[in-house]
């Protein structure tokens, strides 16, 4: 079975409405695993995974906000897959599961990136570490806060040095950046 990942930037999961029609979306998604990020909560309770996703089966880990800024939820279906172990780090909440249908071991990590160029190393050696616990396959999504070409900018052509650690960071780890689909840009101001 293929278990299908939704990853969302949220920008805040304060508000009672915004989490009521990211449910609604999440209900026509009809995902197997969730991570939000950015979710600006210092403490998520199952009042608030339930007001955001409709699976009354649903298992949750999350990294705490940092003031009002940050913060990662990630939730799944346990009538999918099961949790074996977790990870809350910086920037990343790591959780290895376990398929129920076939017993197929994987990981999940949800990540959210610093915005500041010289402290965004702290992510790269944390996820590596990350790596090097589990020996079966997983996926990353979430928001880096960096992008790896200057193509995935909107007004921007200059290559970064952000860029180019992100690219080693990938082909170190034997990554796959999977193509976005959809828009040009992850994120869009819509101004031109």
């Amino acid at each position: 079975m293929k278990p299908k990942i939704v990853s969302w930037n949220v920008q805040g999961l304060n508000d009672y409405n915004k989490r009521s029609r990211i449910k609604y979306l999440l209900r026509e998604w009809r995902a197997d695993i969730v991570c939000l990020q950015e979710t600006k909560l210092k403490l998520v309770t199952r009042k608030i995974v339930r007001s955001v996703w409709h699976c009354p089966y649903v298992d949750w880990v999350y990294l705490a906000s940092n003031g009002a800024s940050g913060g990662i939820l990630v939730m799944w279906d346990k009538r999918v897959m099961m949790k074996r172990e977790e990870f809350i780090g910086e920037y990343t909440v790591a959780v290895s599961l376990k398929m129920v249908e076939d017993n197929f071991l994987w990981a999940f990590a949800g990540i959210y990136g610093p915005n500041v160029d010289n402290i965004r190393h702290q992510l790269w050696e944390e996820i590596a570490g990350v790596h090097s616990w589990w020996d079966f396959p997983w996926c990353i999504g979430g928001d880096f806060n960096v992008t790896r070409f200057p193509s995935e900018r909107s007004g921007d052509s200059r290559i970064r040095p952000a860029m180019t650690e992100f690219s080693h960071c990938i082909f170190e780890l034997n990554l796959v950046d999977l193509p976005l689909i959809g828009g040009p840009f992850t994120w869009s101001n819509n101004q031109t």
